[in-house]
C-alpha cells in the first residue's frame, strides 16, 4: 500500500497472534524508523525492543496491565536519549550542554518521529500497532525495568505484531476543527457544538456516558479517564524523572 492509503486506514490493534515478526522484517521496520527527521541529525533517541516474556511481565504493571503488553510478541519502547550523544561529545573534547528541558523536548520529539515511522512501516507490511500513552506516566518504573541510564527517558511505546482483530476505525474530529488557515481561528460556542456533535452522538460514546453515570462525554474525560488529580500526580512523577535523568538543571 502507498503511504497515504496506509495512514488513512490506520486502526489501533489490541489483540495479536502469537506469531513473531521475522528478524529480517523487524530490521527493515527499524531501518525505516531511523530514517525519520531528527534535530540537527543528532539522532538523540534509542529504541528498546522487548520480546522476552519475563521482561514483558515486568513491564505490564507500568502500562496499567493492558492485555496487549503480554499478548503482542514485540514491545518497542522509544526513548529520548542524550546519553550516547553526550558520551561522543566528551570523547571528542567537546563540552555538552544538554542538561536542560529544551534538550529533553528535542530528544522526545526525535523519539516520537521515529516511533511514527516504525508504525507506518509496520502497517504497510500488514502488521498492527498500538501506542501506549502510559509510558510517560510510569517512566520511573520503565527506566528501572529496562535499565536505562542517566540521560535516557522513555517517551512512548508500541505494541507490535500480526493482528488478531479488525476493529472499526475510531472517529476523528472534522478536518476544519483542527486545521487553521493562515492564523489561529479561535473557537466559538457554536463551532464547538458543531465540531463535537458527531463524536457526542455516536452510539458507543453515548453508551460510554451512560455507563459512567455522567451527563456528557466531556465529563467522562474530565472525571473518569484523565482526572485533574491524576494529571497532577503523574506530572510530579515525570518532573522527578527528568531531574534524576539529568534534564532539569538544578543550578537554575
Amino acid at each position: 500500500m502507498e503511504a497515504l492509503e496506509i495512514l488513512l486506514k490506520h486502526r489501533t490493534i489490541r489483540k495479536y497472534k502469537s506469531e513473531t515478526v521475522p528478524d529480517n522484517l523487524m530490521e527493515k521496520l527499524l531501518k525505516a524508523g531511523i530514517r525519520a527527521s531528527t534535530t540537527g541529525n543528532m539522532q538523540v533517541y534509542s529504541i528498546i525492543h522487548t520480546s522476552d516474556p519475563q521482561i514483558k511481565q515486568k513491564l505490564a504493571p507500568a502500562h496499567f496491565n493492558q492485555p496487549m503488553v503480554l499478548q503482542a510478541p514485540h514491545i518497542l519502547t522509544f526513548c529520548a536519549d542524550f546519553n550516547r550523544f553526550k558520551r561522543w561529545c566528551c570523547q571528542r573534547n567537546a563540552e555538552p550542554g544538554y542538561d536542560n528541558f529544551l534538550s529533553f523536548m528535542t530528544a522526545a520529539i526525535d523519539a516520537l518521529l521515529v516511533a511514527q515511522n516504525v508504525a507506518v512501516a509496520a502497517e504497510s507490511e500488514g502488521l498492527g500497532i498500538c501506542y501506549l500513552g502510559t509510558t510517560l506516566y510510569n517512566a520511573d518504573a520503565i527506566i528501572e525495568i529496562l535499565k536505562l541510564p542517566r540521560g535516557v527517558v522513555p517517551i512512548t511505546t508500541l505494541t507490535l505484531g500480526w493482528p488478531a482483530e479488525q476493529p472499526e476505525q475510531v472517529e476523528r474530529l472534522p478536518l476544519d476543527a483542527v486545521v487553521h488557515d493562515q492564523v489561529y481561528r479561535d473557537y466559538t460556542p457554536e463551532s464547538i457544538d458543531r465540531y463535537y456533535s458527531e463524536k457526542e452522538h455516536l452510539e458507543a460514546n453515548q453508551k460510554f456516558v451512560q455507563e459512567n453515570k455522567k451527563t456528557s462525554l466531556a465529563q467522562v474525560f474530565t472525571d473518569i479517564r484523565y482526572k485533574k488529580a491524576d494529571n497532577e500526580y503523574f506530572t510530579e512523577k515525570l518532573l522527578a524523572v527528568l531531574k534524576n535523568q539529568g534534564y532539569i538543571n538544578t543550578s537554575l
